[in-house]
């Protein structure tokens, strides 16, 4: 016979309890059966463990120096438990975000206070990253979860809608087309417009738009990002059209949303790579972020419906 995980916890039990007897209620077995074993594990390890004296047990110098080893290998395995409660639920993690530049200040922050409100110890990790680098690195699988502008999933990766909404029209206080509730092509002839870059496919649609009103705009600045346009327009500097979601987030600074009346959609999609380990961790923030866009979505709604 060799030794056993059930003599160990016997021992271990008598030495906490000080009794067979007490021994046995911990393991919630019978005396006799507690005693047996202990007498077991005391002939297979070779060492006296006891002195009985007066009907007691007393511990040997060997027991004391087994109980140690015993001791220290059973706070090892309850720290394992905890780590694993720990990992249940979620107070241990990393989560690495890749998203396009934009999503990082407009999407995510609230997000990511949300999802922080609930998992604290989570530890967060944002990369914005331009397309296609971000779509090649959802790819080859470098990130848990990706937020695109793509209609189309990534190469090994599957992809979920998060926000949809048509571009909104943007104009700084004061302008003379606020006394109108939606603007169309032809109300921007002639205006002083902040345009994305050439390369934009929002830009490219937009001046398909025009182009098909036979609508000239005087095209005042080319700019990169969209933050940077809605800064522009602040200025005075000119009117634009821009994405719902930084429209929203710089419309709290002084700007000014209207309805265009051309549909230009502008969508958010969800990418998670396919060969990560699956994660409820990655399920969790994904539950937040399409939490959040509903929101946003709802916003949205009323913020153009209160300027209309």
């Amino acid at each position: 016979m060799s030794i056993t995980l059930r003599h160990i916890e016997v021992f271990r039990a008598v030495m906490t309890a000080g009794s067979v007897t007490g021994a046995a209620a911990l393991l919630r077995t019978s005396q006799p059966t507690a005693s047996r074993e202990l007498a077991r594990f005391e002939s297979l390890v070779r060492i006296k463990l006891f002195d009985r004296v007066r009907g007691r047990l007393l511990p040997t110098a060997p027991a004391l120096l087994l109980y140690e080893e015993v001791r220290r290998s059973y706070l090892g395995l309850e720290r394992i438990v905890s780590m694993a409660g720990s990992i249940r639920q979620f107070e241990h993690g990393q989560l690495s975000i890749i998203c396009l530049p934009t999503f990082a200040q407009t999407l995510l922050p609230v997000a990511c206070r949300r999802f922080l409100d609930d998992f604290p110890t989570v530890g967060l990790s944002i990369t914005p990253q331009e397309s296609p680098l971000l779509e090649e690195w959802l790819t080859s699988q470098r990130h848990d979860i990706g937020i695109t502008e793509t209609v189309a999933a990534p190469a090994a990766t599957e992809q979920s809608l998060l926000f949809s909404g048509d571009m909104v029209c943007i104009l700084p206080d004061g302008h003379p087309l606020l006394a109108k509730q939606k603007l169309s092509p032809k109300d921007f002839s002639g205006q002083n417009f902040i345009n994305l870059a050439s390369l934009d496919i929002y830009r490219q649609q937009l001046d398909q738009v025009f182009e098909g009103q036979q609508v000239e705009r005087r095209m005042a600045i080319e700019t990169a990002s969209a933050a940077s346009v809605c800064a522009m327009v602040r200025q005075g500097l000119g009117i634009a059209i821009v994405n719902p979601l930084t429209a929203m987030e710089e419309a709290r600074r002084g700007l000014h949303l209207r309805r265009f009346t051309e549909s230009v959609q502008f969508t958010v999609s969800l990418v998670r790579p396919t060969h990560r380990p699956s994660s409820n961790l990655v399920d969790a923030f994904a539950k937040v972020l399409h939490k959040h866009c509903l929101t946003l979505e709802q916003a949205l709604k009323k913020a153009l419906r209160v300027t209309a």
